[in-house]
């Protein structure tokens, strides 16, 4: 009498992991989608602020015209690209041509001056501190998820859910990492 009772918690029990682990498997990928979002999100308020911030620019920087090529260029690189990769690449484009037109804008005092650049600088600023915020929470998600699906039991679960494949953490391409260089 007892036995039936043992066998039917040990089944209950196992069903309730298994219901545990498949949940946790699919939270954790709903997560990381999540997470990309935010970052596409802070990504698309940069890019649209990116349009002002050039036309403040022109006025001033009339020789610059190669530097806002290129911030114009990238802005539109990053608008079309369509999977993280592509988005990856085109965002360090991005950052590393609005770095360019900063640099080259401590050259010009009156640019500097103007209250209209100044809020776009700020405001750049502060969207760089959230997308910077972004990706470490989107590798948080990244590395939570990737230690559920490669580790006991998780690993027996993933493929219950179709998510044995690991996710890829979001990298700075090694060109972002160069200091950037500014030439007059």
């Amino acid at each position: 009498m007892v036995w039936p009772f043992i066998v039917l918690v040990i089944v209950l029990i196992a069903i309730g992991i298994c219901i545990y682990y498949i949940n946790k498997i699919i939270v954790l990928s709903n997560r990381i989608d999540n997470a990309w979002s935010q970052i596409d999100v802070q990504l698309k308020k940069r890019a649209d602020l990116v349009p002002n911030l050039v036309e403040t620019v022109k006025g001033y920087m009339k020789h610059e015209k190669n530097a806002i090529r290129m911030v114009t260029k990238a802005r539109e690189n990053m608008m079309k690209a369509s999977d993280i990769k592509a988005r990856v690449k085109a965002e360090g484009e991005l950052t590393r041509a609005l770095k360019t037109i900063f640099a080259i804008a401590e050259n010009y005092p009156n640019l500097k001056a103007s209250e209209n650049f100044k809020l776009l600088q700020e405001q750049l600023e502060g969207i760089e501190s959230k997308v910077a915020y972004s990706r470490q929470f989107y590798n948080d998600c990244v590395l939570n998820f990737n230690n559920t699906v490669t580790t006991i039991p998780g690993r027996w679960f993933a493929g219950v859910v179709g998510k044995t494949k690991t996710r890829e953490f979001f990298e700075i391409p090694e060109i972002e990492r160069r200091p950037v260089k500014v030439e007059f």
